[in-house]
């Protein structure tokens, strides 16, 4: 009986690696500093009113202050969503 030919298997070759070009630098340079600077001043807002026992930011605004505060705080949030 006559012997059946061995096939060669060929080597491995891996695909080819698809470069992706990333884009660091974008058009919103903005957010990243105007979210921060809102959860700062929303932040120091409520601070300021409890170390001053309600005497400031707005004293007319009593208890309402931190609602101001947090609503810095929440616009902070708003702009985080811009960020890419």
């Amino acid at each position: 009986m006559p012997k059946s030919r061995i096939r060669k298997k060929d080597d491995f070759t891996p695909p080819p690696v698809k470069q992706q070009n990333i884009r660091l630098t974008t058009g919103r340079r903005w957010v990243a500093p105007l979210m921060l600077a809102m959860f700062l001043i929303g932040l120091a807002w409520i601070v300021v009113f409890y170390v001053t026992s309600g005497d400031m930011p707005v004293e007319s605004l009593k208890n309402w202050n931190i609602v101001v505060g947090f609503g810095f705080i929440a616009a902070g949030f708003v702009v985080s969503t811009q960020w890419k």
